[in-house]
């Protein structure tokens, strides 16, 4: 009986190719406050074309939103998309973990719910991974086209990234990018603390600690200013290079 079966099976793939495994890529996008932004961000990332067998799932995390954004999400009803409420605003760490408590994907990235970031890169970021070539991907501004970025908010990302080359005996031009892609068995594996914005040192420490190289591409960016929605100030830097002190020498 087995040897029959091994033969139906032979001749029921006779002349197919090998299938592709498929992977599925989740995009977690924390928002706050984004009523401006939100539905453009959507329609965006509903349109990014990713390679043959890639799939995606989107996980929209409304982090407390006050401005209508919470009430746009909830109605919202579209394939590929998931929408995740939180009760209170805990922050943009928070809200990622979130987001990674319900990813399914084989691949994980993070996508700001703005326009600073150009959603046409997203499949740049992801070819490393997707190629084998490596496990952890950051979109650099500074490799590609940054514009608008205030000089307080540059040399802070610059001091940062220099913190972190320092401290982990990397080289990395682009510490805080927003666009961090990883293979979603390495991201789960880490014990994420961050509750703010201190998740882009923190995920880059213990990334980095574990020996893991960060690859980076270049990809377009363009700043957004204070009256435009933008939260995150040069001032949390310090948080960030405190971020990345205590990581060094603790788990």
């Amino acid at each position: 009986m087995k040897a029959a079966v091994k033969s139906y099976e032979k001749k029921a793939n006779a002349g197919k190719e090998p299938r592709l495994t498929e992977k599925t890529v989740s995009l977690i996008v924390p928002v706050y406050n984004e009523i401006d932004w939100i539905e453009q961000v959507i329609d965006n990332l509903d349109r990014v074309e990713l390679p043959d067998g890639v799939s995606k799932e989107v996980i929209l995390v409304d982090d407390g939103s006050t401005d209508g954004t919470k009430e746009y999400l909830e109605k919202l009803d579209k394939k590929g998309f998931r929408v995740s409420l939180m009760e209170e605003n805990s922050g943009k760490g928070a809200a990622i973990r979130r987001g990674l408590s319900t990813a399914t994907g084989d691949l994980v990235m993070v996508q700001d719910a703005d326009m600073e970031y150009d959603t046409k890169d997203i499949p740049k970021v992801l070819g490393p991974l997707l190629s084998g070539e490596a496990d952890v991907v950051y979109g650099s501004r500074f490799k590609g086209r940054c514009e608008n970025m205030a000089f307080a908010n540059r040399l802070a990302n610059k001091i940062l990234t220099l913190a972190a080359n320092v401290l982990f005996f990397s080289l990395i031009t682009d510490e805080a990018t927003a666009y961090k892609a990883f293979k979603g068995d390495l991201i789960r594996s880490i014990k994420l603390k961050a509750k703010r914005f201190e998740f882009c040192p923190e995920i880059t420490a213990k990334v980095l600690k574990r020996g893991i190289r960060i690859h980076e591409v270049p990809i377009n960016y363009r700043a957004r200013s204070t009256s435009e929605g933008k939260k995150i100030r040069w001032t949390d830097g310090f948080e960030a290079i405190w971020t990345l002190l205590k990581y060094r020498f603790t788990d």
